[in-house]
């Protein structure tokens, strides 16, 4: 979603809404892919939600409508365990993201004000330790400068045992090993019974890598990272000139010729 289909100002266009339109018309499925909570997703994708598959929390979960396709938690008590050593990070913004909520306890306005923008079910607490009663999908980590520079070196060490992903320029993300956007796609595709060569996807961060190999037809973003500019077999604009949405334009021309 960002930096792929939502432009800078976090928007999607209301010329994706009319290709929806399309490419529902003409049988092909549509399925938005973030490392955004669930509902930050359905709240973007508001008047099509009932329509389309999403997959949040970098492949933590996935639903087609009410029906759960993955599930794949990171687990609350392993997420405590991580916290102390997240703290000892200069600059280190911690959230635990939930099922339920997501929780903070960063008292910071500048990342509250900026978090909300990802995130539309939140609790703010004041130790991170003492949440009950959630499954945890992963941890997101927010640097204002570079998640790259100044979180990612403190968190490789446990690339072993989970997944790692820097996963924008400011955050990174610790889940389940499974948990991540390729893992959560080959389960929507077997479920719909969609092909690797039936499938469009398009990225623009680490967090996408595992995703767009999943897909013959992948495209990275003019914004992306070199790491994705790599693995991609196409490319496309960057987000803040419709870059999905001229794609997407070229798939229903040849639809519907």
């Amino acid at each position: 979603m960002d930096g792929t289909l939502l432009n800078p100002e976090g928007k999607v266009s209301a010329r994706f809404f009319e290709q929806f339109a399309i490419l529902k018309s003409n049988n092909i499925l549509f399925a938005a892919a973030s490392g955004r909570q669930y509902f930050s997703i359905s709240d973007k994708l508001d008047s099509i939600k009932d329509e389309i598959t999403i997959i949040a929390e970098n492949g933590g979960l996935a639903r087609h409508r009410e029906k759960e396709l993955v599930f794949t938690s990171l687990g609350l008590q392993k997420a405590k365990e991580l916290v102390p050593l997240l703290r000892q990070i200069e600059g280190a913004n911690i959230v635990l993201c939930g099922k339920n909520s997501a929780y903070l306890e960063s008292e910071d306005m500048a990342f509250i004000e900026l978090f909300r923008e990802y995130y539309s079910k939140y609790t703010c607490v004041g130790d991170l330790c003492e949440i009950e009663n959630d499954d945890i999908f992963k941890i997101a980590v927010y640097h204002f400068d570079s998640s790259e520079k100044h979180l990612y070196p403190h968190v490789a060490h446990l690339e072993s045992e989970m997944q790692i992903k820097v996963s924008g320029h400011n955050w990174l993300d610790i889940s389940h090993p499974n948990a991540h956007k390729g893992f959560a796609l080959k389960i929507v595709q077997d479920y719909f019974g969609v092909t690797k060569e039936e499938t469009m996807v398009f990225g623009d961060f680490n967090n996408d890598l595992e995703m767009l190999a999943e897909a013959d037809f992948s495209f990275a973003m003019g914004n992306a990272h070199e790491n994705v500019k790599k693995v991609a077999r196409y490319h496309t604009k960057s987000n803040n000139e419709q870059g999905v949405e001229i794609i997407l334009e070229e798939l229903i021309k040849s639809r519907t010729k």
